[in-house]
């Protein structure tokens, strides 16, 4: 049994970890740590939460590191340096936040606007996207969670740039998410009156932080620069992260190209040719599901991702790539089924 604390836990992220934490066989949480909420139970923050048992919420200068295993940092981004810099070297680290994602110093600054407090430890981060980093996850102490946004668009991607079957100069990625993904924290355009009955696009134009994501990954894999054109849009939705993806490439070969790559994947499924996926069958769930629609155009695709971004965005994710560090089975407390209706 590992003992597990959860930094920044009255977060959405954090709520989703204890979810699905509560049911892990093989790990216990220890600690909790909020900033405002510090005092209160996680029932009283999260109601859906009250029956389970679990620590009051603390300041993270008031946990006890001594006897924890693995720390989940769900903090705000640019917080989560300077507090995984003090978490004695012992302690496993899976961080949520986008402050490890970046490789490249100059790269952090450009999208973040502001120096890295910890360069050491984003040169030591291992990129926590599971099913293209495993064997180096196995081996880290400090894993740094993907974007949801970047990870949805990676699934639908990252096999095709590696078998050569698309233009590189020709990928849309028109993407959809919920409001989730915002965070907690209030704002004025997430209000349900600002919000509801609408969708917009924003950071339209190339402004949105995880470009640099796919701008780090896509071009490691190609071995040469390669910019996506991506749109995110904001849903009146809860949960969800639906990626509509144009390519040029031969339809047949981009759904052999996606179907080999996950053949052996426990949470990635490649639906039947033809097929499109729906945020509304992932909720809940680790699960990702692809489709792939040949186009009335010959000689284009249209490529589908949809995940649940709490769950195999995040949490989900951050839970997977915890169980490779601590060498249990990697779906563990992972193989829920999907919400719905």
């Amino acid at each position: 049994m590992f003992n597990t604390a959860i930094l920044g836990a009255s977060g959405y992220t954090g709520a989703e970890l204890v979810r699905l934490i509560a049911t892990h066989p093989q790990m216990r949480i220890s600690g909790l740590s909020a900033d405002r909420k510090a005092g209160q139970s996680m029932g009283q923050v999260f109601p859906h939460l009250r029956h389970l048992d679990l620590p009051d919420l603390q300041k993270i200068d008031a946990l006890d590191f001594g006897a924890v295993d693995l720390v989940f940092c769900a903090l705000p981004h640019a917080t989560s340096q300077a507090v995984i810099a003090e978490l004695p070297m012992s302690v496993k680290v899976v961080d949520l936040s986008a402050d490890f994602r970046l490789r490249d110093a100059e790269e952090y600054q450009k999208w973040y606007g502001g120096s890295h407090d910890a360069p050491e430890l984003q040169r030591e981060a291992v990129y926590g996207l599971t099913e293209f980093y495993r064997e180096d996850i196995r081996d880290a102490r400090l894993v740094a969670g993907t974007g949801c946004n970047a990870a949805t668009g990676q699934y639908a991607l990252r096999p095709l740039i590696a078998a050569d079957v698309i233009d590189l100069d020709q990928i849309i990625i028109d993407l959809k998410t919920g409001v989730s993904g915002a965070g907690r924290s209030l704002k004025e355009n997430l209000l349900h009156a600002e919000l509801s009955e609408g969708a917009h696009a924003y950071s339209v134009g190339g402004s949105h932080r995880h470009l640099g994501e796919f701008d780090q990954e896509f071009s490691a894999i190609a071995g040469r620069p390669v910019q996506v054109q991506f749109t995110p849009h904001l849903l009146p939705a809860n949960r969800g992260i639906l990626a509509t993806v144009y390519v040029q490439g031969d339809a047949g070969e981009i759904y052999d190209a996606l179907a080999d790559a996950y053949e052996d994947e426990p949470f990635i499924h490649v639906l039947p040719e033809g097929e499109h996926p729906s945020t509304r069958h992932v909720r809940g769930s680790n699960f990702v599901h692809i489709g792939v629609v040949r186009d009335r155009i010959e000689g284009r695709a249209i490529v589908i991702a949809a995940l649940d971004n709490l769950t195999k965005g995040s949490s989900g994710q951050a839970l997977q790539n915890a169980n490779l560090m601590l060498d249990i089975e990697e779906t563990t407390g992972l193989m829920l089924a999907p919400v719905f209706p």
